[in-house]
């Protein structure tokens, strides 16, 4: 594919990191991540291939909700550093190629903002109608309540003024009133301030919420923020969170219009995944792959192996998120929600490397744009003394002694322990170890930014005799890649039919050294080792890869 026509769409075939700037890296030695500690980890990224980085809330907040309560929309929380330290750090990504974008939460504030202060000072407050008020709360509806274990209600009372206000996430973060235009330009301008010192987009938390009571169309008020973006920069975009079934999720890419989010999560397609990798046999993750729309041209999937929330299961059935839970999750304090899993993947893989390996080895083969977790990269645990959600976001492990902080012990996050804490699990010793978990998904990376068809490409999965095995192709402008993965711990037979491609040709595998003849009858055949996996790109026996992938130019 043409370098110049992928450049354009930069996203589509991005390597997407997500990171709390608080739990990533300390540069000033009071036991909390800064700007200034992310700043000198930059080369880290670069080394690993990363194309974009995602920044969770970095806002001024009280803290009671990890940074997702906010109080000022146009600064950065003190501990976190300075507006003078962010330009730095953005500064600093760019030299090295590096886009940004950062959470965009704006369907709630902190009760402490003084919007909210405000608005709850009298019924006749300039800024009431910023924020949703009732007489009387709405009807009950346990399925509204996003925190079972925390709240009881969506809505609160307001003492000084008698009526509610509604919350549909935590009490002390009351929802804005998206319905009121004040509001809709008070966020246009979040958005314009943010983008003007060098932001290349937002992640859109909880986009339903968000627009359900935008009034009128709700859908009208997406379109609108990405028309007021690509005025301003028309590589910007809107990563949404979208979770729900793919019938209703497309109307968020604006139906077929591609004109409101322009990347959508793949949840349902995550959690196949993970069903998958219980059973031993990827036909959830098959079937999801056939029955996922195709997104509108200017639009893509993100995939993710899990991010910082819980690891959701709620679009399985009832037996099949058990299937989950007995094989990843077996004790109720590793589950959340009733819905969910709070823990890392190494631990829920028990820490086998072949199993760690194929997992993201299907992640950055899927068709779409892989988005990862910081510390995903060296197979980082989980502390399950983190309350909740809490649990998987510790801090990065840098050295065998942790190299976090300088002063470990004011640390607020504790550091996983046992087998996964720093000694045994860190950045200095993978990047030493050419059999690390660092090097394979260095490799990966690597690899999918080499073969723009797994993001571009019209895909198939194709039919195979082994249930355990998974084969799916993806083609572009003349250039084909085959992903075969092995989800058992058995030795597997690999048999499909690759149609269409020219007599002659080779398969060449693109992890490691090798090479198949294509048959005249495009029937392939070969043995995967126990959770083996192999990329293989069709070519001309002596045709160079890059001109393999590059039959558009």
């Amino acid at each position: 594919m043409r370098l110049t026509h992928t450049a354009d769409l930069w996203w589509k075939n991005a390597v997407v990191y997500c990171l709390d700037v608080e739990t990533y890296k300390d540069g000033n030695g009071d036991g909390v991540g800064d700007f200034r500690g992310l700043t000198q980890q930059i080369d880290h990224l670069d080394r690993l291939g990363v194309t974009c980085i995602w920044l969770m809330p970095f806002f001024p907040t009280p803290g009671r909700d990890d940074g997702y309560d906010i109080t000022d929309f146009y600064s950065v929380d003190p501990r976190l550093g300075t507006l003078g330290d962010f330009v730095e750090f953005m500064r600093t990504a760019r030299d090295r190629g590096i886009r940004v974008i950062a959470d965009l939460v704006v369907n709630h504030t902190s009760d402490e903002h003084p919007w909210f202060r405000e608005s709850r000072s009298g019924r006749d407050s300039p800024k009431r109608d910023w924020y949703v008020w009732r007489d009387e709360p709405g009807p009950f509806d346990p399925k509204a309540i996003v925190f079972p274990d925390k709240e009881d209600s969506i809505w609160e009372l307001d003492e000084g003024s008698g009526q509610y206000y509604l919350h549909s996430f935590y009490r002390f973060q009351p929802d804005l009133n998206v319905g009121n235009p004040e509001v809709r330009d008070e966020i246009a301008r979040i958005l314009g301030f943010w983008m003007e010192l060098g932001l290349s987009g937002f992640r859109v938390d909880a986009v339903p919420f968000l627009i359900e009571g935008a009034g009128g169309d709700p859908h009208s008020f997406l379109a609108d923020l990405r028309a007021f973006m690509n005025r301003r920069d028309g590589g910007a975009i809107l990563l949404g969170e979208v979770n729900l079934p793919y019938p209703d999720l497309m109307a968020y890419f604006g139906d077929g219009n591609g004109n409101e989010v322009t990347m959508c999560f793949d949840f349902i397609g995550m959690q196949r995944l993970h069903l998958s990798m219980a059973r031993g046999r990827p036909a959830a993750l098959a079937e999801a792959l056939r029955e996922r729309p195709a997104p509108p041209k200017d639009c893509q999937w993100a995939t993710f192996i899990r991010n910082h929330d819980e690891l959701t299961l709620d679009k399985l059935t009832d037996a099949e998120r058990q299937e989950v839970f007995d094989a990843f999750a077996p004790e109720k304090d590793m589950q959340v929600f009733g819905r969910g899993v709070r823990r890392r993947l190494p631990p829920m893989l028990d820490g086998d490397r072949r199993r760690l390996a194929l997992a993201y080895s299907v992640l950055f083969s899927l068709p779409g744009t892989p988005v990862l977790f910081y510390g995903e990269e060296i197979g980082l645990g989980e502390n399950p003394e983190g309350e909740g959600r809490m649990a998987v976001r510790v801090p990065m492990q840098w050295t065998a002694s942790g190299g976090f902080s300088p002063v470990a012990e004011r640390t607020p996050v504790s550091t996983p322990a046992g087998p996964y804490g720093p000694r045994e699990v860190n950045v200095e010793t993978q990047r030493r170890d050419p059999d690390s978990l660092l090097r394979w998904i260095t490799l990966l990376i690597e690899r999918y930014r080499e073969s723009p068809e797994l993001a571009w490409g019209a895909y198939r999965v194709l039919e195979t005799a082994d249930e355990a095995v998974l084969v799916h192709r993806a083609d572009a402008e003349g250039g084909t890649v085959v992903a075969v993965h092995n989800f058992a711990d058995r030795e597997a037979r690999a048999e499909f039919v690759l149609d269409g491609l020219d007599e002659g040709q080779v398969l060449t595998d693109l992890l490691v050294d090798g090479t198949l003849d294509l048959p005249p009858d495009g029937r392939v055949s070969f043995t995967l080792e126990p959770y083996g996996t192999r990329w293989l790109r069709v070519s001309a026996p002596d045709e160079p890869l890059e001109d393999a992938s590059a039959k558009g130019s």
